[in-house]
């Protein structure tokens, strides 16, 4: 069995202290821990980032800079000294952007691996265009080339980082949303994405799907949108790419604890990885 590395991202896309930078601390406080009980966890903590800041910084235009780059730097180097060391890192807490860190520290430390993006979004907003400078609603676009070409700075150093035919993006819904900013589907730039309803008809085959592909948010007091996968279906969907036996590691993201007063939300989270985790153990030892 690998041995796993944890690594609890305490950042917030807002710049706020609360909220999203709480997750990692909120998800350990819940067992996760406890989660990898028949796994050797050789290392768990947290990363040290910034103070976080809600204003929009001078290099990326993006909020709470400081942090995001810091967090890019760190997540690049841990992600690529646990796959060095063959290790499974597993990355949790933190929102979306984390992807800049982990995907680009596989980059640099092992090559080009694929990455199934499991999101109501696709997130591929143009710097320019976001609304509200959150990271989160962009890096899948930053790590294609897909925008970020006037970027600068030591992120766009690191970028691109992704070619469209190792990505697979399962579950988005936010058609609509883009079209309010005239922004395009990754399916026309070549990438294989199966949308919310064709994920919830059949998790599992699609899941096994993504993986034969390969081998050849929410905000206090704004509504979420509506459906999304059940537990049940988005556990069927990961234990199908588990199995496969070609993971080399995982991220969570987008947990708010301060929406989740009485600690259900991140009980359920827990649950699900265990049951994955679980999954995973079996069925390499099966074979």
């Amino acid at each position: 069995m690998a041995e796993i590395d944890l690594i609890g991202v305490p950042f917030d896309g807002y710049g706020r202290s609360g909220n999203q930078a709480r997750a990692a601390g909120a998800l350990r406080d819940a067992g996760l821990l406890d989660a990898f009980d028949h796994h050797p966890v050789v290392r768990h903590d947290h990363l040290e980032l910034p103070d976080p800041n809600p204003q929009r910084g001078n290099v990326t235009g993006l909020i709470n800079e400081a942090a995001l780059l810091a967090m890019t730097d760190a997540l690049n180097e841990r992600v690529g000294s646990a796959m060095t060391q063959g290790r499974f890192p597993f990355v949790y807490g933190g929102d979306c952007s984390t992807l800049l860190g982990i995907v680009t520290g596989l980059r640099d430390h092992v090559g080009d691996v694929g990455l199934v993006f499991i999101d109501g979004h696709e997130d591929t907003m143009p710097l320019d265009v976001s609304e509200d400078g959150e990271a989160a609603n962009t890096e899948i676009g930053l790590l294609l080339g897909l925008t970020g070409r006037l970027l600068t700075g030591s992120l766009s150093e690191r970028l691109p980082a992704l070619r469209p035919e190792l990505l697979v993006v399962l579950g988005p819904r936010d058609e609509a949303w883009r079209q309010q900013f005239n922004v395009g589907t990754l399916r026309d730039c070549g990438v294989w994405l199966a949308p919310l309803a064709e994920v919830a008809n059949d998790p599992a085959g699609t899941g096994h799907r993504a993986i034969e592909q390969l081998s050849a948010q929410g905000l206090p007091d704004v509504e979420d949108e509506p459906g999304g996968l059940t537990w049940d279906q988005l556990t069927d969907l990961v234990r199908a790419m588990l199995d496969s036996g070609s993971c080399i590691g995982a991220s969570i993201a987008i947990y708010d604890p301060d929406q989740d007063e009485d600690g259900t939300g991140a009980g359920q989270i827990v649950t699900f990885i265990r049951t994955i985790v679980g999954g995973y153990r079996e069925s390499r030892e099966s074979r």
